[in-house]
């Protein structure tokens, strides 16, 4: 879940400050500036002093140039930002990292556990103590203690204290990662593992440090937005209507106020997703297949790819939108540049894969850019909107956008369902139906697949990685209340004949 925080702020600010001396043409002149204007000497410190606060934004602002802070630990004492931006500039930046950790900004959070605080009482019951499966718990001066080398972390010290003396202390990142991709390396700080690592964004989100960065390509699109003669068509995602308190057409304005040629709605690549994920479906329930998954969230699909291939039968074969608005694309403007433009981490990963797709941005770089450039989407002029997209794809970035979309496209018969976020729950969920469908707990051509926790019965399973949709994005603006209101607001305010 997007929650505002001063971390995040602190990345936004970077990002604004990189955007304003890109703008300027001034990155290696200037860049060695902007850990000492952000952390100057009257204000108070985050850290343990000014020094270590403007070391670690040397290592975020390394990130944000395309580079991976932890490959570049050896040299980073000696080479100055403004070398990493000229070899920004020169394309040697040329390690494909997703998201790497910035140690230095990275706390060493200490392991999991359960701990007693001051609220304990020492009660006679000892409840805590009688429960403990391992004996882990015992008693000094009527107070708790908890043995770290023999607990087994259960929690079941925590559920019976009658105090709620008993607090469990977290490694933030590690728990929200559904995947258990990210864990510790020998000095306490965090490593992610690529072959685990589903690029879903919420170990980033959840990390309080904003130790954990995602790769930018904004020196690269800047670059090739100064080459002369070169067209180049952002294909922005319809989750960024719930980004701005402006009308959709107004958000089009701004997008090419900061630099791009056209803009085009991904939402046109959604009505070929939705026309095509509706004609599977329809054949796969003919064909007597329980169900069949969405395949339109890159962070989904990988997934299944690395953790659960006995779900891989059972998705979608057709492409997310943002494929085939590039192909679109593509076609209709030969020669030009595509830059994606979304809320998602794993689009960049997505895009990688895709020939179609030549750069990817996100929701908050193209914020920033929009601030360099003094710009406010509700003071710009309507654009017009493509007449060919329709409200059900314009839906797709909220929970239950995509499931509405395709059931209006296979009529009336059919069942479905949303998993609205890929969770430890929902995926116990999702590997129940595949369970189920295989043990013949699902019907026979037309039938619905078996229940799974929850009671989650359908033939088309829509699977969203990110709680409420994409508008919940890791790398969104606005919060998920405010993005909903927001799209809310703007898509009523399309034209009747428009939608």
């Amino acid at each position: 879940m997007l929650y505002d925080n001063y971390a995040m702020l602190t990345k936004r600010e970077l990002l604004m400050r990189m955007a304003k001396i890109l703008t300027k043409d001034r990155l290696v002149e200037e860049i060695k500036y902007i850990p000492v204007e952000m952390r100057p000497r009257d204000k108070r410190s985050v850290g343990c002093c000014l020094h270590k606060d403007r070391y670690v934004l040397k290592h975020k602002i390394i990130t944000i140039l395309g580079f991976d802070a932890k490959d570049e630990a050896e040299d980073i004492d000696l080479i100055p930002l403004e070398e990493y931006a000229r070899r920004s500039l020169d394309n040697k930046n040329v390690k494909e990292t997703i998201l790497s950790v910035a140690h230095e900004a990275c706390s060493a959070c200490i392991q999991s556990q359960y701990f007693v605080t001051n609220m304990c009482r020492g009660c006679e019951g000892r409840p805590c103590m009688m429960n403990c499966p391992k004996g882990a718990v015992s008693f000094k001066n009527g107070k708790a203690l908890i043995s770290q080398e023999d607990c087994v972390g259960c929690g079941l010290c925590q559920k019976v204290c009658p105090y709620h003396a008993i607090i469990y202390t977290p490694v933030p990142c590690e728990e929200s990662c559904p995947v258990k991709a990210i864990s510790k390396n020998p000095d306490g700080t965090e490593n992610i593992d690529k072959d685990k690592c589903i690029y879903c964004g919420k170990c980033m989100l959840a990390c309080p440090y904003g130790a954990i960065m995602e790769r930018s390509k904004i020196v690269d699109i800047h670059k090739m937005a100064a080459r002369p003669g070169v067209e180049i068509v952002a294909i922005v995602a319809p989750a960024i209507f719930g980004q701005f308190d402006a009308t959709p057409g107004q958000v089009i304005t701004a997008m090419k106020r900061i630099g791009f040629d056209d803009v085009v709605e991904v939402a046109l690549g959604a009505e070929d997703t939705s026309c095509r994920e509706a004609a599977e479906l329809k054949e796969r329930i003919a064909e007597g297949q329980p169900f069949m998954t969405s395949s339109c969230c890159p962070a989904y699909t990988e997934w299944v790819e690395k953790h659960a291939p006995e779900l891989k039968p059972y998705v979608s074969e057709t492409r997310s939108p943002m494929v085939y608005a590039a192909r679109r694309v593509k076609q209709s403007h030969p020669g030009a540049e595509v830059v994606f433009v979304g809320p998602c981490l794993a689009k960049r990963h997505e895009s990688d894969s895709v020939p179609e797709v030549d750069y990817v941005m996100s929701f908050e770089e193209v914020g920033a850019f929009m601030a360099a450039y003094g710009i406010d989407p509700k003071e710009c002029e309507e654009s017009p909107l493509d007449p060919a997209v329709s409200k059900f794809s314009r839906g797709y970035p909220q929970a239950g956008g995509v499931k509405a979309a395709v059931l209006n496209g296979v009529g009336e018969g059919y069942t479905a369902v949303n998993i609205d976020g890929l969770d430890k729950k929902n995926i116990g969920v999702l590997k129940s139906m595949v369970r189920a469908a295989k043990a013949g707990a699902g019907a026979a051509a037309g039938g619905v697949a078996g229940a799974g926790p929850g009671g989650v019965a359908a033939q088309f399973v829509e699977v969203m990685a990110c709680e409420g949709g994409c508008v919940n994005g890791p790398c969104s603006l606005a919060p998920l209340t405010l993005a909903k209101k927001y799209l809310k607001k703007g898509l009523a305010a399309i034209p009747e004949d428009d939608k």
